[in-house]
């Protein structure tokens, strides 16, 4: 343990490695040497992935040996606050040349969240954002998207270019049927204003799914 606080101090926190920074996360005091096998034990039960130990609850946390309510509050709280920089750093008002900038745009907003959202990324006709809004929220369905709200905000806003973009928890990008209905219908009402729906993004922790670089959306 003090060989890690001393590491930290001499070379700074960006020279940690995963189960060391862990370790310090969890850790309830310097002296604290259960903190390195819990961290190392946190990480090898999810594949040595910061990602998948991050996306855990709090009771899937508790479960890790030796971590206990204290120790996983701590981690859970390393981790928002990460989320909320992520956040807060994200552009608000970017250009978007393909899904890459896409997932950019929104991992850090949607990319750690335990239900669906879906959102729409209103563009200029030289592809900069103009706004983002949630449209749905718990559940991606064509029958629970309000096509009427998307295309009455882009005529506000003078957007000639959409974006859909919602997350997958399941960790998996792999669009579902419903996903495509989705695109299929908010693609039909955009048309009828001659606004064009440029390309539905998933994202998910193991990668993301682009329609149009699929050659779904053309």
């Amino acid at each position: 343990m003090k060989n890690i606080v001393d590491k930290m101090r001499s070379r700074g926190v960006e020279s940690l490695d995963d189960d060391e920074l862990v370790t310090l996360v969890v850790a309830e005091s310097a002296i604290d040497e259960e903190a390195m096998s819990i961290a190392r034990n946190a990480l090898t039960e999810h594949d040595n992935s910061m990602s998948r130990l991050a996306g855990l609850d709090m009771a899937r946390l508790r479960m890790v040996s030796g971590m206990g309510r204290r120790r996983a509050e701590r981690l859970k709280l390393a981790v928002e606050l990460g989320r909320r920089v992520a956040l807060s750093e994200a552009p608000t008002a970017d250009k978007i040349d393909n899904d890459s900038d896409v997932v950019r745009l929104m991992q850090p907003l949607i990319g750690g969240l335990k239900h669906e959202e879906c959102w729409v990324l209103y563009l200029t006709s030289s592809n900069r954002v103009i706004e983002r809004m949630r449209i749905s929220q718990g559940g991606i369905q064509a029958t629970v998207v309000d096509c009427r709200l998307i295309i009455k905000r882009a005529l506000e806003l003078l957007s000639t270019r959409i974006i859909l973009t919602h997350n997958h928890p399941s960790g998996s990008a792999t669009p579902s049927p419903q996903d495509r209905a989705l695109t299929d219908k908010v693609r039909a009402a955009a048309q009828l204003f001659d606004i064009e729906l440029t390309d539905h993004v998933i994202v998910a922790s193991t990668g993301h799914y682009s329609f149009r670089a699929a050659g779904e959306l053309r």
